[in-house]
């Protein structure tokens, strides 16, 4: 009996057990909504990714445990790593993937691989009542983009303590929240943590999507489009970002943690 072939891949780090595990799994055809979902869940982290080709092109989408994802970043670091690395296509060519979001495209930089995505930059709202209490604390600003809330706090102190309610959080009518703040770490510019319980997801550990609304934010207050980035997670993560007014360039390494075969 043939298996599906599967990885396991940590995203935005160069070493293994740290950044975010995504699973990926490269399908002959576009199999049915419900088993994606299903393998998925039996997988059980925040996301995996499912890929195949169909007219000369790279399909791919997005679950979490409970919901499927219009955007992700990590899953998409995570399968372009898995699929240059067994050859499924030449190293010397970029992957161009077909998803919900658009056409995303992959190119290797060296030991770092680069995901072009759409920039999804925040527009300020009030604070809610209810964002304040599900974290605990007042940020400064609060933004909203197309997917998540960002949370501005006074301090990468106070990012890195911070220990949200995330019954209350889940309530909040967004797929997640962000907060974040201006790094005390010279190699970087801000830190960053990622919650979405809303999606079954209660901190994921590194977010490649948050950073498409991070980078425009924290290019416009530090008056510069390169910037590097760290996600404050107990596992942590590294990613270099470009902004380039409707897209960001997201840089990051990965390590493939295991092979094997689904035969679900």
């Amino acid at each position: 009996m043939a298996g599906i072939r599967c990885w396991q891949v940590d995203a935005f780090t160069d070493r293994p057990f740290g950044g975010n595990p995504a699973a990926v799994c490269w399908l002959d055809a576009e199999p049915e909504s419900a088993w994606m979902q299903s393998v998925a869940a039996e997988m059980n982290l925040s996301e995996t990714a499912f890929v195949w080709r169909a007219n000369d092109q790279l399909e791919l989408r997005w679950f979490t445990p409970t919901v499927e994802v219009d955007l992700c970043g990590h899953a998409t670091l995570a399968t372009a790593r898995a699929i240059w690395s067994d050859g499924l296509v030449p190293l010397d060519q970029p992957l161009r993937f077909q998803t919900r979001s658009g056409e995303l495209t992959c190119h290797r930089r060296g030991d770092f691989i680069e995901l072009d995505f759409p920039a999804t930059p925040p527009t300020e709202i009030s604070p809610s009542a209810l964002l304040i209490e599900s974290l605990g604390v007042t940020p400064v600003y609060v933004g909203t983009s197309r997917f998540y809330q960002l949370a501005v706090l006074e301090s990468p102190n106070l990012v890195r303590s911070v220990q949200p309610d995330y019954r209350k959080m889940a309530q909040i009518p967004t797929r997640g929240v962000i907060v974040t703040a201006a790094s005390d770490d010279p190699r970087f510019d801000f830190i960053s943590r990622f919650f979405a319980p809303a999606l079954g997801v209660d901190e994921d550990p590194v977010c490649g999507s948050a950073h498409c609304c991070l980078a425009p934010y924290w290019a416009g207050r530090l008056g510069r489009t390169t910037l590097q980035a760290y996600q404050a997670s107990a596992r942590g993560g590294v990613l270099k970002l470009r902004w380039e007014v409707d897209r960001v360039i997201l840089g990051g390494q990965a390590v493939i943690v295991w092979r094997g075969e689904c035969y679900c």
